[in-house]
């Protein structure tokens, strides 16, 4: 091995260690003053606190994870990782498993089966993968080495702090996402304590082994949200010149009634009512720009994750797991005309 091979070997070996090498964060002016503030504000114990921040351990790979996520790519590079034969088979077998307390949240809801299922199968195909970082490594790890979102995760850690003392939760104990994401519905903390809800009435909120509390949680973040039953999410359509754009620039909350958009040059291949509150997305499809009229609903699940990417595959995904359980579509013929 020459010279230069054996340097890289060292780097990389001390790279590797210092990913997992684990330092007291009580020393960090920073950590000191987020203890100061939680026994201030939220009458948290000092030395519980300072005990628990010796164990906490930073994690660089955290901060390699969310400087790349899924929805930095194209429209057409993300779609195929959530529309797949297996996860839309896979919905329709949760479905069909518990039709039961889908159609109770629905009920009590005013949301509909096919988007809580895919819901599920896009953050956690249904619960299978639901991450492998500790959540205080995650958060503490992005409240205190990643200043592009710092005053966020630090929030979200205090939130987290607040919810495992309310469920009774030992904090190192829950793991999920590298952003801090948690259980099979990938709540955040401040979601968690404002949304989650004890579905199956056994006094607990379990988003990690009750199957009532997660599909019960997700509704009821879309009803709190806006959610219109039965409405409308989107619409594709063509559009002529460059009279749009201004529309896309103002983002997708809906913002001008849809008898506006001819003066626009947008063109919905379906027909709308005039009166209907509606924005405009473009996507980089693989064959060039897509439109998309965005209705409330859509908008809605981008309460849930922010990205239009996210929003769009959720509803892609929740037609394509509806239209299979109808046996409207076959499982092996999946792609949908975009436009």
């Amino acid at each position: 091995m020459n010279l230069r091979r054996i340097i890289l070997a060292l780097l990389l070996s001390s790279a590797v260690f210092s990913c997992h090498a684990r330092t007291d964060l009580n020393e960090r002016a920073e950590v000191r003053q987020f203890i100061d503030d939680m026994v201030q504000q939220h009458a948290f114990s000092r030395s519980e606190l300072e005990k628990l921040f010796r164990e906490v351990e930073l994690r660089p790979d955290i901060i390699a994870a969310i400087t790349r996520p899924a929805e930095s790519k194209p429209w057409h590079a993300y779609r195929p990782i959530f529309l797949t034969n297996e996860r839309i088979r896979d919905g329709v077998a949760f479905w069909h498993e518990h039709e039961a307390i889908l159609n109770e949240a629905q009920q009590r809801y005013g949301v509909a089966p096919q988007y809580v299922v895919a819901i599920l199968g896009v953050e956690t195909r249904y619960g299978r993968f639901r991450g492998r970082h500790r959540i205080m490594d995650a958060l503490a790890t992005l409240a205190f080495d990643y200043p592009p979102r710092g005053a966020f995760f630090r929030k979200e850690l205090q939130q987290y702090l607040l919810m495992t003392r309310e469920e009774t939760i030992e904090p190192l104990s829950l793991s999920g996402s590298y952003a801090g994401a948690m259980g099979t519905p990938q709540f955040i903390p401040s979601s968690f304590r404002a949304y989650a809800v004890d579905f199956d009435g056994d006094g607990r909120r379990d988003l990690f082994g009750s199957v009532h509390d997660i599909i019960g949680s997700v509704a009821n973040y879309f009803k709190v949200h806006g959610w219109i039953n039965g409405a409308t999410i989107t619409v594709p359509a063509q559009v002529a010149g460059d009279d749009h754009k201004p529309l896309l620039a103002a983002g997708l909350k809906p913002h001008i009634n849809a008898g506006e958009l001819a003066s626009y040059g947008i063109t919905p291949r379906w027909n709308i009512t005039a009166s209907a509150p509606v924005a405009l997305l473009e996507l980089e499809g693989d064959k060039g720009a897509e439109h998309w009229v965005l209705f409330n609903n859509f908008y809605v699940i981008t309460r849930y994750n922010r990205s239009p990417l996210y929003a769009m595959a959720v509803h892609q995904l929740s037609e394509e797991i509806r239209k299979a359980r109808e046996g409207r579509t076959p499982l092996a013929q999946i792609d949908v005309p975009l436009q």
